[in-house]
């Protein structure tokens, strides 16, 4: 089952971001916050994107608030944030809730799938990492920690690059 079946989400700016025109993309989604620790990653997912992009993958950024507040912010400032801040160029959704009973259904689908280390079910913070394969399944997770350009997140994009 792909894990786009019922999952529809709002792009940042608005409007839906139709998850459906990634089945046979290569994918990484990530929950992003612009005010952790973590936020730096968004120049490693950058870099992702624009080293990728020509062979059929994209990240999708998922702002949630969920973790200490650290994505307050509007549609409006999030976009400015990450592309003054970042320059990021990957599509965004609406902020979204990962965990919990308003767990979005793309996350749904998402948290059952383990890591490496065998952690499945929630997420444990900002910038957890999914690689989803052309046929919309989940191929890989990664913990917040594990940078997005690290060799084995690369790895497991390379693995399912369609072209």
């Amino acid at each position: 089952m792909s894990v786009y079946e019922d999952a529809e989400i709002g792009a940042l700016q608005g409007g839906p971001a139709n998850l459906g025109q990634y089945l046979g993309k290569a994918v990484l989604i990530v929950n992003v916050a612009s005010k952790c620790g973590l936020t730096p990653q968004y120049a490693g997912l950058e870099r992702l994107q624009e080293r990728y992009a020509a062979r059929g993958f994209t990240v999708i950024g998922v702002p949630c608030n969920q973790f200490m507040g650290q994505e307050p912010g509007t549609s409006q400032e999030i976009a400015e944030f990450c592309s003054a801040t970042y320059g990021v160029t990957f599509p965004m959704t609406e902020k979204a809730d990962v965990n919990g009973d308003a767990r979005h259904p793309l996350y749904k689908n998402l948290v059952g799938t383990a890591d490496a280390e065998g952690h499945s079910g929630d997420i444990r913070w900002n910038f957890e990492k999914f690689v989803i394969a052309p046929d919309g399944t989940v191929a890989a997770r990664f913990s917040p920690q594990t940078e997005p350009d690290s060799a084995d997140v690369i790895a497991a994009i390379e693995k399912v690059l369609p072209a």
